[in-house]
């Protein structure tokens, strides 16, 4: 369970999703989150850094870029005045009178990682890494996978992001291809190749200049006796690299096709396509706006 820093009455909860479109919930509700695009860049700097101060500077940069008007610090201060009423209103007199706390150089959230979806993400992701590093892959890929399910889409798909916002979604995303890729490496050397093979069918539509995902649906079919199947993907790979940046696939793909005409057994492949490599490591937290 998710729960204040300091559980209120009642042990209710309070929830912040940022991997997806911005929402909260209170007690399993989901409420009204503010309708103003600048009170909801606020609102999600604050929960991207639960129970830190965000300074003055970062909260001015995200609204308004280089060029800040006169009264800067003052709308920041009307449009936290506004959250704080649109949250006690959504919420009730149960709302932690410091939940939106003030500090001498700025705001913070006084809530604690757990009720974040993004920091529950990286924790999860740092276990799973933790699992794969001691050689259990079951659990590793297990809790990758609820790394993972913590998502429901782009990360504050619904909120007009300025340059510091930009920097925090990015940083996430760059995450979540990492997380996932480690959990296909894990679930590949489960020998869950059909499986894995289906869902790099859709992973590769979606990513379609992303190598590395190419040539893991590469070895899943082939591993799956596929033969055929894999080179057409090689193929279609190369097609697409050639008509979007006018490449050809890196020389660890083209060894790779080489490996299958030659009639390589299934076991080697992934030698053949990536010799020494393994997934990036996860251990980031969000970048720190101070």
């Amino acid at each position: 369970m998710l729960r204040f820093n300091s559980t209120p009455p009642g042990g209710t909860v309070l929830q912040f999703k940022v991997l997806g479109p911005l929402e909260i919930k209170y007690n399993g509700k989901v409420l009204s989150a503010p309708r103003g695009p600048k009170v909801r860049q606020l609102l999600s700097l604050l929960i991207l850094q639960p129970g830190s101060v965000v300074s003055h500077g970062p909260l001015v940069d995200e609204l308004w870029g280089k060029e800040p008007p006169k009264t800067a610090l003052s709308t920041v201060r009307t449009h936290i005045y506004h959250l704080r009423q649109i949250l006690k209103q959504e919420i009730g007199g149960t709302i932690p009178p410091d939940l939106i706390d003030t500090s001498a150089t700025g705001y913070v959230l006084r809530a604690v990682p757990e009720q974040v979806d993004a920091e529950v993400f990286q924790r999860l992701a740092r276990q799973g890494e933790t699992q794969l590093n001691s050689g259990d892959l079951r659990e590793g890929s297990r809790l990758l996978s609820l790394a993972l399910d913590t998502w429901s889409g782009d990360a504050l798909t619904d909120v007009i992001c300025g340059p510091v916002l930009n920097q925090h979604v990015q940083h996430l995303e760059e995450l979540y291809m990492r997380v996932l890729q480690q959990r296909i490496g894990a679930d590949m050397q489960l020998g869950q190749h059909g499986h894995v093979a289906a869902e790099l069918r859709s992973l590769v539509s979606r990513h379609p200049l992303n190598e590395w995902l190419h040539g893991q649906l590469i070895t899943a079919l082939y591993r799956c006796g596929r033969r055929g199947d894999a080179l057409h993907a090689y193929q279609e790979l190369r097609a697409i690299l050639q008509e979007e940046l006018g490449l050809d696939p890196s020389p660890a793909l083209q060894h790779m096709q080489r490996a299958i005409l030659s009639g390589i057994d299934g076991e080697s492949l992934a030698i053949a396509a990536n010799p020494g490599s393994r997934p990036p490591q996860v251990i980031s937290r969000l970048p720190h706006a101070s």
